[in-house]
């Protein structure tokens, strides 16, 4: 697992953002937080585009595999917290994007490790206008069955 290195602003800005969505995601109707056997998923979607705003040597430049999408990418991260509110660090999180009626592109994701948090990420590509399925199973260690989740997205 990498560790990121976040420039100080830049880690402001990621942080209040995310804030802003954890703090959404807690109200009972949010689309961006789904409680699935016992357990808290949180999604997000950001635009590719962020990290090619970094310097070519940026970790950020490499991490999954270290090529963006050309074109309409997103990075799609998910965080997992178990029923006592742990963040859950150890997991397998296999995420499907797929707009309506289409098949769809399926990843694992992989840890990520920002500002000493463990999250789940990888890039899509988003070419429709949506809305998207976003189908997350997480295989968490001494648990038979996988937690699953569906999101919607749409691009505004």
């Amino acid at each position: 697992m990498k560790t990121l290195y976040v420039a100080p602003w830049r880690r402001r800005v990621v942080l209040t953002s995310l804030l802003g969505v954890v703090a959404s995601a807690s109200a009972a109707d949010s689309r961006q937080h789904i409680n699935a056997s016992g357990y808290d998923i949180y999604y997000g979607l950001v635009p590719a585009q962020v990290a090619t705003q970094h310097p070519q040597s940026h970790e950020e430049r490499t991490m999954h595999g270290g090529r963006l999408p050309a074109r309409d990418g997103y990075h799609l991260l998910i965080a997992l917290f178990d029923s006592g509110g742990a963040r859950v660090t150890q997991a397998e999180i296999r995420a499907t994007v797929a707009e309506l009626g289409m098949a769809g592109t399926s990843k694992v994701l992989e840890p990520m490790q920002i500002d000493g948090t463990t999250s789940f990420g990888g890039y899509f590509v988003l070419s429709g206008e949506g809305p998207y399925r976003i189908d997350v199973q997480a295989r968490v260690p001494d648990r038979a069955a996988p937690v699953e989740a569906v999101f919607e997205f749409k691009r505004r």
